[in-house]
């Protein structure tokens, strides 16, 4: 049965997001979408992206990757692991699914980027990279908004979904999806 065509002033919307290695995938989604480059969703547009404790990589270490503790869950041995069983053979965390900013990855200034709402974790030992995602995102003008969630790690939310913080993570979300877009500054 096919689609029914939109109606003039329908609400045809949606938010690409994701937490963690997810958060990686909606940034990818945004960049292809806001690249024109064979995304093809319509009717429908996206209205926004957010990324929730996203999972990117480099092989620069960060200052809060080098000061990882060793014995924590979400170690940085254990996410090197990921990538290296999430990227093509041979490839380095450089790689464009990892590192948005590595030397192979593409443009992003000419990229017509939805409003993000990036919520980061104050313990995430991803927290610089997620920083550094969005100082340079904001350095070309695109409408980014950081949220750090103090005292909690990555993928908080996963852990203690009924928590204060957690609870606070889906006010902050319902506000940015209903409640207009970032500040770009």
């Amino acid at each position: 049965m096919p689609c029914p065509a939109p109606t003039r002033g329908s609400q045809n919307r949606l938010t690409s997001n994701g937490c963690s290695s997810g958060g990686n995938i909606a940034h990818h989604v945004a960049v292809r979408y806001g690249s024109g480059c064979g995304l093809d969703i319509g009717p429908v547009r996206i209205a926004g992206c957010v990324l929730l404790c996203p999972y990117f990589g480099g092989e620069e270490r960060m200052a809060s990757e080098a000061s990882s503790p060793r014995d924590v869950l979400m170690s940085l041995a254990l996410f090197d692991q990921m990538w290296r069983l999430a990227l093509p053979v041979g490839a380095t965390r450089d790689h464009p699914a990892a590192n948005p900013f590595g030397p192979e990855s593409a443009p992003l200034g000419g990229v017509a980027f939805p409003p993000v709402l990036v919520a980061d974790a104050e313990q995430d030992l991803l927290r610089d990279r997620t920083a550094d995602y969005v100082a340079r995102l904001r350095a070309m003008g695109k409408p980014v908004e950081l949220v750090v969630f103090e005292g909690q790690g990555h993928g908080f939310f996963v852990y203690e979904p009924w928590g204060a913080a957690a609870d606070e993570l889906v006010r902050v979300v319902r506000r940015f999806v209903h409640g207009g877009a970032p500040a770009t500054t």
